[in-house]
């Protein structure tokens, strides 16, 4: 065991070594940051000044030695337009990510989980299709597209929701969050369901599958010949099986929406960190973006290591694979 951690330790440190490698080149290929800075009335001298404040004169290894030495440290550099320390600006950012991606999360739980239940045993009903049918749809939709729907609907016809901002936050633990407050909560709901309906769909289609493969095993026929009621047959039969490989994809699924949610936070002017990096790389703000897409490949690298264990703890013919 400790030889097949070993393993996939040493494969993760390679893999997050190129992807980061991969960032810096394409960041590096992206804009010039000096001609973005610089105002109209600088002089070629001005810019040069600038280029060696910077650290963007130095040849492009050199660059990202300095870059991946100061990440081994902790520090992230300094970013080009706010002037503050990059990792400041993330963690700043973080907790707003964080509240629409969970809250996505467990809508996407409670209710894609009992439709896909639903559907798995009514499998031939009406309402069984009908759930498939826009599940679907769901799962088929741009995201930009269905945001601007969810604003002209609830926030522009119903006002019933606001369409952007995160309004008004409380302070816990020296952070602000908007779960803690009633407005706060209300600019939340439309973030959050924009992300939540892929999710629904996916947990549905997983839950349905699972159901159905499960619902004719021996076992399953076996509590039911008994005259276990069903209820408990889903609780502590069903519900338990189908759940491995629904909790396997909801951790990788945790990362997607942490990472991917730049196009729903800039629709609904969310201040995440998914607003951050589109508009860092809109004013060639390097560190930042380098510096986020850093973070999101190690957070990837680590969610697959960690399952990897979590396999091989589970299944023990996938650690002793060659």
């Amino acid at each position: 065991m400790i030889t097949y951690i070993c393993k996939r330790l040493w494969q993760s440190c390679i893999l997050a070594v190129i992807m980061s490698l991969i960032v810096f080149l394409g960041m590096y290929v992206v804009g010039d940051p000096v001609e973005m800075l610089a105002d109209e009335d600088w002089t070629e001298q001005d810019k040069i000044e600038l280029a060696i404040e910077l650290g963007v004169d130095k040849p492009l290894h050199e660059q990202y030695f300095s870059f991946a030495s100061d990440i081994v440290k902790g520090d992230f550099g300094t970013s080009f337009v706010y002037n503050r320390p990059v990792l400041d600006l993330i963690t700043e950012r973080l907790p707003a990510t964080l509240e629409i991606a969970l809250l996505a999360m467990v809508i996407g739980l409670g209710i894609g989980i009992p439709l896909g239940i639903f559907s798995g045993i009514k499998s031939n009903s009406r309402a069984s299709k009908v759930i498939s049918f826009f599940t679907t749809v769901g799962y088929s939709t741009p995201n930009f597209w269905q945001a601007i729907i969810l604003i002209m609907v609830f926030a522009v016809f119903l006002q019933w929701l606001p369409a952007s901002g995160r309004g008004l936050t409380n302070s816990m633990f020296g952070i602000e969050w908007s779960l803690l407050s009633i407005d706060g909560i209300r600019h939340m709901v439309l973030p959050a369901v924009n992300l939540a309906i892929y999710k629904i769909c996916m947990q549905q289609r997983l839950a349905k599958s699972g159901t159905q493969e499960i619902l004719y095993q021996e076992y399953m026929v076996y509590a039911r010949a008994k005259g276990i009621s069903r209820s408990r047959i889903i609780r502590r039969h069903l519900l338990r099986n189908i759940l491995i490989p629904i909790v396997t994809i909801t951790g990788l699924e945790v990362g997607g929406l942490i990472a991917f949610s730049t196009v729903t936070e800039t629709i609904f002017s969310w201040p995440g960190i998914g607003k951050l990096l589109l508009d860092s790389i809109h004013m060639v703000d390097r560190p930042v973006v380098v510096a986020y897409l850093i973070l999101i490949t190690l957070m990837f690298v680590v969610i697959n290591f960690v399952v990897d264990i979590m396999y091989a703890f589970l299944d023990p013919r996938i650690r002793h694979q060659k």
